[in-house]
């Protein structure tokens, strides 16, 4: 017999639990365990005034945030919404059946002041780092480092040619840019000005890095501990090499002033692989690049590159392939030249009389008097990394270095972070901490839910 359904008539009393409806295996289950936001409010106090109207409560705001990362919940007004009508995002933001869910405007006004004000984000995203390193989850041996290009939220189509030419109703986002143009990640990253630049959000930089059409866009810097691929620090930057150089730098040196971590080598493509680069690792951190060098000394016209000359380093010479040696300076002058350019690069010349009765001349320097061959002054940090490159370890690295590039994948195709939704510096540092956030809270229910990881030591 076919059933029919009653109308549905409203009950006296309902006995309702909210914690048995959440199910057992739930995302949020297993991310609740490691939120700890107990010293939110004590961090925070300062910014509030002790009378008048009691706020939002800036647990509830953060706790909504977490769940719009972790879910990929872009809209602000969208994520009020899911959480009004969700149950399990109501167990996890603590408002139960009857709680009332604020205004999305609730979390732009509260972004832009206290938040921002108390570097709020930052300290949360520190707090999770810390409890990955108490569950074990960060080695602190090896790190990788790299970065990733996201689309600022600017229309490609409308831009202007100089920074001059912007209007004063975007007063934030010029306010924004003008603090930044001394820093060393934005404005002072590269002399070479963009082609365009955004009138909404002029500190995105008008790039085609990715070889398709040119768009505007920001750079998001990870370094992350490959035992377990936790980001262990998260800085933004414009989208250039430089800016990404300058910001492994400091993250560098941030998880070794904040969080105590000295790693014994660090894992990164040929962008990193400058020779000022691997001689700070080199020399003023003591750590093992398993870096490629970038190098363009070899030649393709069939001529001899640089490898086929021997360094002596006692004498501080090239011995050619015909044998002649190669000196800085091959005679004495009454105003010495300086032995060191601009750029850091030492110049050895050999003999012109040597070269031009060497029968190699064709195969070296065919269209020169004689061959001359350019050293860094950081040369001893580069022929390291070349010899940590001949080795196993090296090897190891290379595949460990895959991790970065999974959590950037992770990062734009799961947490749909391949667009900003806030503009400026501030508003990508403030996406960029949040879904470092979300990412390792997802890391840290996947792998401690699992079971217990073996303690790094």
């Amino acid at each position: 017999m076919m059933g029919e359904q009653s109308v549905m008539q409203e009950e006296l009393f309902y006995g309702f639990s909210l914690q048995r409806h959440v199910p057992a295996d739930h995302l949020l289950r297993a991310i609740d365990r490691f939120v700890d936001l107990s010293a939110i409010r004590q961090h925070l106090a300062p910014f509030y005034s002790p009378i008048g109207r009691p706020s939002i409560d800036p647990e509830l705001l953060i706790r909504m945030l977490i769940v719009g990362y972790c879910f990929g919940i872009r809209s602000e007004r969208r994520l009020c919404e899911e959480v009004h009508l969700n149950l399990a995002y109501r167990w996890f933001c603590r408002l139960g059946l009857e709680g009332d869910v604020p205004d999305h405007s609730t979390f732009s006004k509260t972004r832009h002041g206290r938040f921002r004000d108390a570097d709020l984000l930052r300290e949360l995203f520190e707090t999770v780092v810390r409890r990955c390193m108490a569950e074990g989850l960060v080695g602190g041996e090896g790190f990788a480092v790299d970065a990733s290009m996201i689309v600022a939220d600017a229309q490609r189509q409308r831009g202007v040619e100089t920074a001059e030419e912007l209007k004063p109703e975007t007063k934030r986002a010029v306010a924004e840019y003008l603090a930044t143009l001394d820093d060393a990640a934005f404005g002072a990253a590269t002399p070479v000005e963009p082609k365009f630049v955004s009138p909404v959000d002029p500190a995105a930089r008008w790039t085609a890095a990715w070889g398709g059409p040119a768009v505007y866009a920001y750079c998001t810097n990870y370094l992350i501990d490959v035992e377990h691929a936790i980001i262990v620090d998260v800085e933004p930057s414009t989208a250039v090499r430089q800016a990404e150089v300058t910001a492994a730098k400091t993250m560098i040196e941030r998880a070794h002033d904040e969080l105590g971590l000295w790693p014994e080598r660090l894992i990164a493509d040929t962008g990193y692989g400058s020779a000022e680069m691997l001689n700070w690792l080199v020399h003023e951190r003591g750590i093992e690049p398993h870096i490629p060098v970038f190098d363009k000394s070899r030649r393709k016209d069939g001529t001899f590159s640089r490898d086929d000359f021997t360094y002596d380093h006692k004498a501080d010479t090239y011995i050619c392939p015909g044998g002649k040696t190669l000196r800085q300076r091959q005679k004495t002058y009454r105003v010495p030249h300086p032995l060191v350019d601009e750029n850091g690069m030492m110049r050895y010349r050999a003999r012109k009389l040597d070269c031009d009765a060497c029968a190699l001349k064709p195969r070296c320097c065919p269209k020169e008097p004689a061959r001359k061959v350019l050293r860094s002054i950081y040369e001893g940090a580069r022929d390291m990394a070349r010899d940590i490159a001949k080795t196993d370890a090296y090897q190891i690295s290379r595949y460990q270095r895959k991790k970065v590039e999974m959590l950037f994948a992770h990062l734009k195709r799961i947490l749909k972070l391949d667009r900003l939704r806030l503009r400026g510096p501030c508003g990508a540092r403030d996406e960029f901490h949040l879904a470092a956030i979300a990412q390792n809270l997802r890391k840290l229910a996947k792998i401690c839910t699992l079971g217990t990881p073996i303690r790094a030591t």
